[in-house]
This record gives C-alpha cells, structure tokens and sequence, in this order.
C-alpha cells in the first residue's frame, strides 16, 4: 500500500471539528447498516471534497477502518489539493482493470484512514462507473472497511452521482450558502429519489457568521473547482415536478 501526507483546511480549528463530529454522529444515529455514503452537490465550488476528507478523518479517530473514494474521474481535485502525492493511480485504472486495487490505495498519516483516487482522466466515467466492475468494488470494500465515504461530481453538472448513490447506504447533499437556487436543490434531491437513492440529509456549507459568542466564520472558501470543466459528458438536471406533498 502507498503513503501520503494528507492536508485538509480547517484540521486545528476547534469548531470545525465539532461540527464534524455532530456530521458523524447523525451518520451512526442513521443505522448500523449506513456505512457507504455518497456526498454529492448541485453545484461545483461547495467543497465536497473537503467534506469527505474530513468525514473520514472524524471516523478514522474513532478507531474506525475508513476508505474515501474520489469519485470524479472528470476532473479531480484531491490528490493535488489535498496531499502530497502526484501521478497517482486511482478508480479509473482499478475498474478497467490497469491496476489492482491494493496498488491503488494509499495509506494517510490517520492509521485507518484510506484514500483510493481517482486516476487518470477516463473517456467513459458514467460508463465505468454504472459497470459490474464498481459494484463487485463496492462490495469488496464494504467487507472491509467500517465505512466508506464516496466523493461523486456535482449532481447538477452530471449525472454520476445518481448512478453511484442507488448502489451506496445513503447521499449526502451539500448545499453552501448563496451559491444553490431553491430550484436547484429541488432538482437533484428529484435526481437523488428517481435514481432510487436514500438521502440522509443535507450539510450546510460555506456558511459566514460574526466571529465571537457562539458564533464563528466558516472556514471554506470559493474556488475547488473551475467554471465549465464538465465539458466532456455534460449534463444539467431538467426542470422537474415539485416534490409530493408530505
């Protein structure tokens, strides 16, 4: 297995961690049987990887055995952002059979906590993705890991989350403030039900409060992604009907 340094903003800030732990607290209070959880977004730039990283790094310290998947095969930012390791092989060459999964893996400074990248940039990422390859994968890592967090595209860009999601325990919808329309959410929460995924809940992002008391100002900042890289298999969820009355 390879090692990397992993770098994630916001590690020694106190109320980020506690915020975290709340995020894995509702997570366990979901279920024993919710261990696979994709995180996905409507938008780029509200900070899903970094969401993810730190999930599983707020799991890894319970002892817990964690495995992140980058998910984003169309334009990754987590072993460049996020680490120190370059030219990294990842999802891409395990599901088409290039590399095997225990050479694609990498070991963080967390003892439990696993990252398996991306890879290179396939031509086919639905198609991987949606393959018997993903699913045996996710199987696998299910057996052997306490929990698995997937970080997919966002959902109102492309539709890889929702061929992901169906296959996991539950999504995570991340929504950061200002940057999300009503219509939008209504949108790929539409995505996330069609799709026949089970959402757990929704995460706040991105969030600005006056410093002091018992508030703080959120740490993340704008800028994951850059604009219109969905050029290849580009897709914009389609104006749904509104949600059945509860």
């Amino acid at each position: 297995m390879n090692k990397t340094e992993l770098k994630i903003a916001g590690t020694d800030d106190f109320f980020t961690q506690e915020a975290y732990k709340v995020l894995r607290s509702n997570i366990q209070f979901c279920g024993q049987n919710v261990r696979v959880v994709a995180i996905t977004s409507c938008n780029e730039n509200e900070g899903k990887t970094t969401v993810s990283l730190h999930l599983g790094k707020s799991f890894a310290e319970l002892g817990k055995k964690v495995l992140v998947i980058d998910a984003d095969m169309r334009k990754s930012v987590m072993a460049g952002r996020n680490t120190d390791s370059s030219n990294v092989k990842g999802l891409s060459e395990v599901l088409t059979g290039m590399e095997k999964l225990d050479d694609c893996l990498y070991q963080t400074q967390y003892e439990t906590l696993h990252l398996l990248f991306s890879g290179k940039y396939p031509p086919n990422p639905v198609e991987l993705l949606s393959s018997n390859h993903f699913t045996e994968l996710l199987a696998f890592v299910r057996e052997n890991y306490d929990y698995v967090i997937i970080d997919t595209p966002p959902l109102g860009l492309v539709i890889d989350a929702a061929v992901v999601s169906p296959m996991c325990d539950g999504a995570i919808l991340l929504l950061s403030d200002g940057n999300v329309r009503y219509t939008q959410a209504q949108n790929v929460v539409s995505q996330l039900e069609k799709s026949g995924s089970k959402l757990l809940g929704v995460v706040r992002n991105q969030t600005s409060h006056k410093k002091g008391g018992y508030y703080y100002r959120g740490y993340y900042k704008r800028g994951y992604y850059k604009r219109g890289y969905y050029k290849r298999g580009y897709y914009r969820a389609e104006n749904h009907e509104e949600n059945n009355k509860k």
